[in-house]
């Protein structure tokens, strides 16, 4: 049975008369990642602060590893690791001195573990140089096995990538993807760039102004996209589409064809279409991206 790692119930934040949260209910498993998009301003940040407690919600309930922030604070915080935005590190010590001194404040870090979360964000080679020297996606990295030394059950990301370049944000992609798969954790990550969270996460919600639009596993967002067929014989193709699969297809005009298949049929039934000697002059998916699904929701 999967477990849930963060449950968030009808969650409100209200600041004097206006709510800058509205009504929020979501929940993380563990060894999934979770992307919380949304503009600048939609209050991304503000239900995070709720998420660790930093601020009180004017109404709902945030639990971690099954424990309420309000009521069980310490046992909640003690499943979860950080990163908000830039991590702050003593930048005069090295990256093994500033992983040291913040396992001192976790129960039962050894040095087995440090060595472990070293090697899983991949800082080997550098981990006893100071950190004034790190990139911006070493200091990243150095965050991120910071975050993770305790062996959180969640893990939670907000903006992550602000100011990482193109290469750096794709390692810093695939290690997230690695610790969730590796280490069991959810993760819970905050962006806007909505792009990058295709490729990252398994699930997404959409918060604009406060509300959550729409919670989906990216399969499930994406799976309605249509694919699009030019070929020589429409009839017969479209019988061959309901006889074998049972898919409807809508005539767009002469020759034209389309249809929201699933995406491991098309080479099936191109292959079928080819074997029935039925010309395909023109093949093309639908590459719909969370920005465009965003914007439709949004419009």
């Amino acid at each position: 049975m999967v477990s849930k790692v963060l449950e968030i119930e009808n969650l409100k934040k209200q600041i004097k008369n206006k709510e800058i949260v509205k009504d929020v209910s979501l929940a993380v498993n563990e060894a999934e990642v979770f992307g919380f998009l949304g503009p600048n301003g939609a209050g991304k940040t503000t239900t995070i602060r709720m998420i660790v407690g930093l601020i009180k919600p004017t109404q709902g309930t945030v639990r971690i590893g099954g424990y309420d922030v309000q009521r069980q604070f310490t046992k909640a915080m003690e499943h979860v690791g950080c990163i908000i935005e830039s991590p702050d590190m003593y930048r005069y010590m090295s990256g093994l001195a500033n992983l040291k001194h913040f396992a001192n404040m976790h129960k039962g870090v050894t040095q087995k573990r440090i060595d472990e979360v070293v090697e899983l964000v991949g800082l080997k080679e550098r981990i006893h140089d100071r950190v004034e020297e790190y990139s911006t996606g070493m200091c990243q990295r150095l965050g991120l096995a910071q975050a993770i030394m305790s062996k959180p059950k969640l893990l939670i990301l907000d903006e992550p990538t602000n100011g990482l370049d193109p290469s750096g944000i794709r390692e810093f992609r695939e290690l997230v993807r690695m610790l969730a798969e590796q280490e069991g954790m959810g993760v819970f990550v905050s962006s806007h760039i909505l792009s990058e969270i295709q490729l990252m996460c398994d699930k997404v919600g959409f918060i604009r102004n406060g509300t959550l639009l729409k919670t989906a596993s990216i399969a499930e967002l994406t799976k309605d996209q249509k694919t699009y067929w030019q070929v020589s014989d429409a009839e017969q193709a479209i019988r061959i589409f309901k006889s074998k699969w049972n898919i409807d297809v809508a005539v767009l005009e002469k020759g034209h064809l389309s249809a929201a298949i699933d995406n491991n049929l098309l080479g099936d039934i191109n292959t079928s279409l080819f074997q029935a000697g039925i010309q395909v002059f023109y093949v093309q998916k639908d590459s719909k991206t969370l920005e465009d699904i965003f914007l439709e929701m949004t419009n």
